[in-house]
């Protein structure tokens, strides 16, 4: 936790406001740092992958590359829910063994991207959260709302990456062998 509270206070002197794309999950508000945006996508049906963790939905096709595809809720032990018209894939690049990945995080809908004063980003409390505080690099007041900032380098496992990634590289291996033999 000390971790945490010192690279708030060192961001909150190095920068003077964050921009983050808020989102919802079970009616809470979360963020992320714009920077590690791709894309919002509209829900799209997520292919299933055989033998991937359960938070791993599956995969999708985004323009001739294979992405993984998340759900928060499952990672978070929330209840699982179907997609509405709200739904939607906020497509995220993150660094697994500095290397930098594309990966689908599913989202019960995408709010707006908002600027914060980092003075005004607090450090998780130890309880009181229904998620491991690991996962979140601060909260923060927004328009009478709490925005809870999420540390998306830590909500997964350098394994649980490294095995999502390994059936996605199967999954698309595959896929090519489908296409080249569907072509003959």
């Amino acid at each position: 936790m000390k971790e945490a509270n010192t690279a708030i206070k060192e961001s909150s002197a190095d920068q003077p406001s964050l921009q983050v794309l808020t989102f919802l999950l079970d009616h809470e508000i979360y963020g992320t740092d714009i920077s590690q945006i791709q894309e919002v996508l509209e829900y799209i049906k997520v292919t299933p992958v055989p033998r991937t963790p359960d938070f791993m939905l599956g995969v999708i096709n985004l323009r001739g590359h294979v992405v993984p595809v998340v759900d928060l809720r499952r990672q978070f032990q929330m209840e699982v829910s179907e997609p509405t018209v709200d739904t939607c894939i906020v497509i995220v690049e993150i660094m697994v063994d500095d290397e930098s990945t594309s990966m689908g995080l599913l989202a019960d809908g995408v709010k707006e991207v908002v600027e914060l004063e980092a003075r005004s980003i607090t450090p998780a409390p130890r309880i009181g959260s229904r998620i491991d505080t690991k996962f979140i690099s601060g909260m923060c007041e927004h328009d009478d709302s709490l925005i809870i900032i999420l540390n998306l380098s830590k909500i997964f496992s350098s394994d649980e990456i490294s095995e999502v990634m390994d059936s996605v590289s199967s999954k698309a291996a595959k896929s090519i062998e489908a296409d080249s033999d569907d072509s003959e």
